[in-house]
């Protein structure tokens, strides 16, 4: 059956947004050769939402603390193209990947995916 989800960033500068990935984001990797590396993500959960006239897919990676991840990302260097936002349901903002655009930050403040047993 399913065994996990890959999910795939399309990059103008692909070296640059790995080097994201991997110096500044601290995601582990492995080269599937060629230096073409594929990237260990979080644990992932998948939502489905009301589209209206066109279906689309986000990316937000999830944290338990957004205040204390952007301080940490902004002194990383890391350029944040939104102000965090309250939901209700959880506190949202967006950074910069170089080469590759825009991605958001998510800390839910409803039950999760990782909850379940």
């Amino acid at each position: 059956m399913i065994t996990g989800a890959h999910t795939i960033l399309y990059a103008t500068d692909p070296d640059a947004a790995r080097t994201f990935l991997r110096d500044v984001l601290g995601l582990s990797n492995v080269d599937a050769g060629g230096g073409w590396l594929i990237f260990r993500s979080p644990p992932a959960e998948v939502a489905v939402h009301p589209a209206g006239e066109v279906p689309k897919h986000e990316l937000y990676l999830m944290c338990d603390d957004i205040d204390k991840t952007v301080a940490e990302l902004e002194a990383k260097g890391v350029r944040f193209t939104s102000e965090v936002s309250d939901q209700g349901w959880g506190r949202l903002t967006s950074f910069d990947v170089p080469g590759a655009g825009s991605m958001g930050l998510y800390e839910p403040r409803h039950p999760t995916a990782y909850d379940l047993p």
